[in-house]
């Protein structure tokens, strides 16, 4: 509802532009890979993730809605999972790449021999670093000015079981990686298709991956006390 409220109050504001930022989990559970904007409405979200995607979808159909009866300028990113310095840490509430980190650098630090893992490994996501997905929201506001959704991301793809092993080796944990097959996996595959970005204002995903995440445990390495 937040978001609603916003871009009423910016059009009533005239406020000259709003760039909202939906969700990759708007897009219905089984996409066809690589996510294209115009499946986006081809079915229903993942239901772990379906609440939070809808709430956003909302904010596209707004943005559509108010460019069609005032002309008002709002246009819609859709981000994929993002990553990076000073990200939430938290156990409780983190996402996946740094909730790895943490549990294995915790680990690493107690001499624990295993660390858990919720699922089995098989999905795939894509990650965006934050630096990166800033100057796509930057160019976006710059250079575009429709209410078509434009995909946000690094074309990359990789598994959950891929994922772990990997901050598992640059954090230098050498423990055990448990399963929890009775956690649930969430979507089963995501990619996208991020031409429409390249094409509309000219934005590349330009952080590669491994330094992306070297950059994430460096900073939370220095920075974890706090």
């Amino acid at each position: 509802m937040m978001g609603v409220q916003l871009i009423h109050e910016a059009y009533l504001r005239k406020v000259e532009k709003v760039v909202a930022l939906g969700t990759i989990c708007a897009y219905p559970k089984f996409t066809p890979i690589p996510f294209k904007e115009e499946d986006l409405w081809n079915g229903y979200p993942e239901e772990t993730n379906a609440p939070y995607g809808l709430a956003k979808k909302m904010l596209l159909v707004q943005s559509q809605a108010y460019r069609q009866q005032y002309g008002y300028n709002s246009i819609f990113l859709m981000p994929v999972n993002l990553y990076g310095p000073r990200d939430n840490f938290n156990p409780e509430s983190s996402h996946v790449i740094p909730a790895l980190i943490r549990k294995c650098l915790e680990a690493k630090a107690a001499g624990q021999d295993s660390i858990e893992v919720w699922g089995d490994g098989s999905p795939t996501r894509e990650f965006l670093y934050v630096e990166d997905a800033a100057d796509g929201i930057l160019l976006a506001a710059e250079k575009y000015n429709s209410s078509e959704p434009v995909n946000l991301g690094s074309g990359m793809e990789i598994s959950i079981k891929d994922l772990v092993e990997l901050i598992a080796r640059l954090t230098g944990f050498e423990g055990k990686l448990v399963w929890d097959t009775s956690k649930p996996n969430g979507q089963p595959r995501r990619r996208l298709d991020v031409s429409r970005a390249e094409k509309e204002f000219g934005f590349k995903a330009k952080v590669n991956f491994e330094e992306g995440l070297r950059r994430t445990i460096d900073w939370y390495a220095a920075n974890h006390r706090e």
